[in-house]
């Protein structure tokens, strides 16, 4: 019996490291510092399919309307790569830190991609 969920679990563990390693993020994380209010300020991130089979983005949704993430809706091929472009509205001064959910078709786990940063109030 131990051997029976010892085989369960190390296959289970395999099986989640293959579905992590479906997309490769160059970076996952970008603080932007100190931005001015109101100059909304964008970012690139860049994945490869890292797959033996294309990767479709479901969706990719941020946590709130200041941020806008936009994607490829095509498919990825294997080896490639592609981008999430992902823009701040700096409407409020002070510090922020936002998250974008990406949702691959096929995956069960999505990756979060994280913005941070601090809005300088405008000068009067």
């Amino acid at each position: 019996m131990k051997s029976f969920l010892f085989l369960l679990f190390f296959f289970s563990m395999i099986s989640l490291v293959n579905a992590q390693s479906e997309v490769t993020f160059a970076e996952k994380t970008h603080s932007f510092g100190k931005i001015q209010q109101h100059v909304p300020v964008t970012y690139v991130f860049s994945f490869t399919n890292s797959s033996t089979r294309p990767v479709v983005i479901e969706n990719a949704e941020a946590e709130c309307g200041c941020t806008k993430p936009e994607y490829n809706k095509g498919a990825i091929m294997k080896g490639k790569t592609s981008e999430i472009k992902v823009t701040y509205n700096s409407e409020n001064a002070g510090s922020f830190k936002k998250n974008v959910t990406v949702k691959f078709a096929g995956l069960s786990t999505p990756y979060i991609l994280t913005i941070d940063g601090e809005v300088i109030p405008e000068k009067k």
